[in-house]
């Protein structure tokens, strides 16, 4: 199993901020956000993880990774925002003939998926999360086997309130469904397409995320992130000295 991490994307709902950094780099309490993504990896007994930023802030990620010994890191440069998808098919390369872990680098998923990951052989996973504004989100309908039936990106009226958080695990027929893939109206290369590829063929399961799960996508969420990550980590001091 290969991770593949996305960091690239403008961040404009974090401008100013995001104007000189990107936002992948910003703090969460005492780490960036893309440290918290590698961490995970790690957790997950993954040894080898792909990076995908813009051309700008590619030395910054090189910098924050070079010791780096848990794994090893590696990076891409997507040269234009041209879409989730596209961000994963420039790792075609690194994945080769394995399965692959992608993973939204703003995302803070306090679950454990390993068993998941572990257990992983064929057609795809996405893992969703109850929340209470899913028009904000790529939203998923899901049968009582858990396979999903449907995924429409921020939809006027969800069907359900599940959100696709940004973690997917998908077999290595992943880059074959690219092939042809047109750009959507807003001139991307959308995840959902891939995703809705393997609905077609009855192969992606849902997997319920039932812990804490941040979206860093605005000032507030990236509040709300550093808050209980201080909380849970002042916690932990505590614990360590009784």
């Amino acid at each position: 199993m290969k991770a593949v991490i996305l960091a690239g994307g403008e961040g404009t709902r974090l401008f100013p901020v995001t104007k000189l950094l990107n936002k992948h780099l910003l703090p969460i309490y005492d780490k960036p956000i893309i440290q918290y993504a590698v961490e995970k990896m790690i957790s997950f007994g993954i040894k080898d993880v792909l990076i995908v930023s813009n051309p700008l802030y590619i030395t910054h990620f090189k910098r924050l990774f070079v010791d780096e010994k848990r794994c090893s890191v590696s990076f891409v440069i997507q040269k234009e925002p041209k879409g989730i998808a596209q961000g994963l098919l420039l790792a075609k390369k690194f994945v080769g003939k394995d399965n692959v872990l992608f993973w939204l680098g703003d995302g803070i998923v306090e679950d454990d998926i390993s068993r998941h990951i572990h257990n992983f052989t064929t057609g795809a996973k996405v893992f969703i999360k109850r929340v209470k504004d899913p028009e904000r989100f790529g939203v998923a309908t899901v049968n009582k086997k858990h396979h999903v039936l449907e995924i429409i990106e921020k939809p006027t009226e969800p069907k359900s309130n599940y959100a696709v958080t940004g973690i997917y695990l998908y077999d290595n027929t992943v880059f074959t469904k690219m092939k042809n893939q047109p750009p959507s109206a807003r001139g991307e290369y959308e995840i959902t397409y891939i995703n809705n590829k393997y609905i077609e063929e009855n192969t992606l399961k849902a997997v319920f995320l039932k812990k804490q799960w941040f979206d860093i996508g605005t000032f507030e969420s990236l509040y709300k992130a550093s808050t209980f990550l201080r909380k849970k980590f002042l916690k932990s001091q505590q614990v360590g000295k009784k």
